[in-house]
């Protein structure tokens, strides 16, 4: 077996954390995109309804955030076997 030199690791350590950095980066921009349009959505419908304000009942919130966790789970276990 041939051993690695610093050098070489210190490359393979930088392309793990490469990829990690990516992964999180499009993570936050996605979520990030996916909340603007959520929030424009409700923005729109409240001013169809000429609503002064954008109103969410606690069971309308408690749903989401059940939705939220529920699409946070399938994301987790996307490369389990």
């Amino acid at each position: 077996m041939s051993e690695i030199i610093p050098a070489e690791q210190a490359h393979v350590e930088l392309g793990r954390q490469t990829w990690k950095m990516k992964t999180l980066t499009l993570g936050a921009l996605l979520g990030a995109v996916v909340g603007v349009v959520g929030a424009l959505m409700l923005v729109q419908n409240a001013e169809r309804k000429n609503a002064r304000e954008v109103k969410i009942s606690s069971g309308e919130a408690f749903r989401l955030a059940v939705l939220i966790f529920g699409l946070l789970r399938q994301i987790a276990t996307l490369h389990e076997e």
